[in-house]
């Protein structure tokens, strides 16, 4: 419905800039607003306000105008000009029916559009080390990014999901060293045990697999166990390959799939951070200090030069990171958007100052980034740390087996990605209106129970009648459901847009709890046949918002709980 007004006030002024009023190179910005109070309306826009001043009128007097320009709508009731300018929309009774006849038309495509017409975005996240199991902020992020994708997707983009793998670097040496301990027989209690070893019970499974001559597969790659205690390299290849695949398991578990996984290992075998280094010397943005090779990242805006190649000979971590990011400019995205912890914050300057030092055409400010805090567990009131299986964090599927798969994935991405985030285990669990994914599935559990009772009932809907009664929606809580069913496709868009899928969490906690109210204060298997049709072709609209929104979550919608 917004849309909607903003396009009735869109041809208004068109015809005010044809008629003189306006100036012919205004450029207006439109903005409809819900209004608080629903005395005022329920919708208002200040354009006359900004657009007064260009019309050297009074802003009373420019809406006036505006107001007389505006085409007739069945969707707007009327229009009222309150305070220094502001134009109040109500909309009509016939907005109802038109509306919830297009959610049915729709079904699980209502609030959906074409914004990206097709266009190829490429969305990273998780992009853990293969060193563990994933932990809570693995699953933060792999939360976000997947609703992310299904956003993206929602708003007709052509997604591609990527894991970028940190496969090479000391911590796959120290996870080598940790295994062959293990292999050994030697224990993190042991005074020789790598000073940097990971210490989880998942080690021990993992050397003992190896030495048992298992093979693990993962998404691309698979490796057999030599049962060698002294072959570090081939430890090495078994212990990535076998945490990959743990780490798979972990977001199958979480429903979580990716269309490439990419190898850090794969940008050193094809000599493309040899090449890219290179290149960056050949533009002349480096120089050497101290048996260093610097980066003039201070070029681009960082606040100091960046090492790139230590004294060592070793590269410094972005440095593989600006290879990678200029194989993704080389695959032809339209947009790259890496979902990365907070922690990473400090390598999106180094990053985007790399690229533009390879004088390769990157815009300024490429790639996106969206950044989210870490999470705390929380049990009883008390911070939970501690896994037996990853040693010193709770892994993301202890997560999961505790409170589902639904839960997890909700909690982790109902909250601003860049708030710290504490997850509730007892309140995941709780089974009461506290728990607002329990809240919004039971609003779409209950529209089915409505049906399931109509069948009990012996009781009869049809479609086509529902919608042509829909007057009968004479209530206020019913108008509210309708705004607020409106109102999906602006906040599907809108989160989309600023790149925050925490607002569809939101939206549906208030639909539902609109629906809750309602259904607890009025009754739909009403006698009257015409009222009982209504209702109950609004109660579908409600189902089908809940479930698309949920969709988007990644969050199933029951049918009964």
């Amino acid at each position: 419905m917004k849309q909607h007004i903003a396009d009735l006030i869109s041809t208004a002024l068109t015809s005010l800039i044809e008629n003189g009023t306006l100036p012919a190179d205004t450029q207006p910005s439109i903005m409809v607003e819900n209004t608080r109070d629903k005395s005022h309306g329920d919708f208002a826009s200040n354009i006359a306000l900004t657009l007064a001043k260009a019309a050297r009128s009074n802003p009373r007097e420019l809406s006036q105008k505006i107001c007389a320009a505006l085409p007739a709508s069945d969707n707007v009731e009327k229009t009222e000009i309150a305070g220094p300018g502001f134009i109040n929309f109500f909309v009509s009774d016939a907005s109802t029916g038109n509306l919830i006849k297009t959610i049915l038309q729709a079904n699980n495509r209502y609030g959906r559009n074409n914004d990206g017409a097709g266009k190829k975005v490429q969305i990273e996240f998780v992009s853990a080390n293969p060193t563990g199991p994933l932990h809570i902020g693995h699953g933060r992020g792999a939360a976000v990014g997947d609703c992310l994708s299904r956003l993206m997707e929602a708003t007709g983009w052509d997604v591609t999901r990527e894991f970028y793998y940190n496969d090479a670097g000391q911590q796959i040496n120290n996870l080598a060293l940790s295994v062959q301990a293990r292999c050994k027989g030697l224990t993190p209690e042991d005074p020789s045990w790598p000073e940097n070893g990971y210490r989880g019970d998942y080690i021990t499974d993992l050397a003992n697999s190896f030495m048992r001559g298992d093979t693990v597969e993962s998404a691309d790659q698979s490796f057999t166990g030599t049962q060698d205690a002294d072959d570090l390299e081939g430890i090495r290849h078994f212990a990535v390959a076998y945490l990959r695949h743990e780490q798979d398991l972990d977001l199958k578990a979480f429903g979580v799939d990716f269309d490439v996984y990419f190898l850090e290992s794969s940008l050193y075998n094809e000599g493309k951070v040899e090449a890219t280094v290179q290149t960056l010397i050949n533009n002349g943005f480096t120089y050497e200090d101290g048996g260093a090779l610097w980066l003039r990242t201070t070029d681009f805006g960082d606040d100091k030069d960046r090492v790139m190649r230590k004294t060592d000979g070793g590269y410094t971590y972005f440095v593989p990171d600006v290879a990678y990011h200029m194989n993704k400019w080389q695959r032809g995205f339209d947009k790259v958007i890496n979902e990365q912890g907070a922690d990473h914050h400090s390598t999106i300057t180094r990053v985007r100052a790399g690229l533009q030092a390879l004088n390769a055409g990157i815009p300024k400010g490429w790639p996106d980034y969206v950044l989210h805090q870490m999470a705390t567990v929380m049990r009883g009131g008390e911070e939970v740390k501690i896994s037996k299986r990853a040693g010193s964090y709770l892994t993301l599927r202890d997560l999961i087996e505790e409170v589902g798969r639904d839960a997890t994935r909700f909690f982790l991405a109902a909250r601003k990605s860049d708030s710290h985030l504490n997850f509730d285990i007892d309140l995941a669990r709780s089974e009461s209106a506290d728990n607002p994914v329990y809240y919004i599935q039971y609003a779409h559990a209950r529209v089915c129970s409505i049906f399931r009772k109509l069948a009990e009932n012996k009781q009869q809907w049809d479609e086509a009648t529902g919608l042509q009664v829909l007057e009968r929606l004479e209530l206020e809580s019913e108008k509210r459901l309708t705004i607020k069913l409106g109102r999906y496709p602006e906040v599907v868009k809108r989160a989309a847009d600023v790149r925050e899928p925490h607002l569809i969490a939101t939206y549906l906690y208030e639909l539902a709890s609109d629906f809750h109210t309602y259904y607890n204060s009025e009754k739909t298997l009403v006698d009257d046949t015409d009222l009982r049709n209504a209702r109950l072709t609004l109660a579908v609209a409600i189902r089908h918002v809940l479930a698309n929104g949920l969709d988007l979550l990644g969050v199933t919608a029951p049918d009964q709980m």
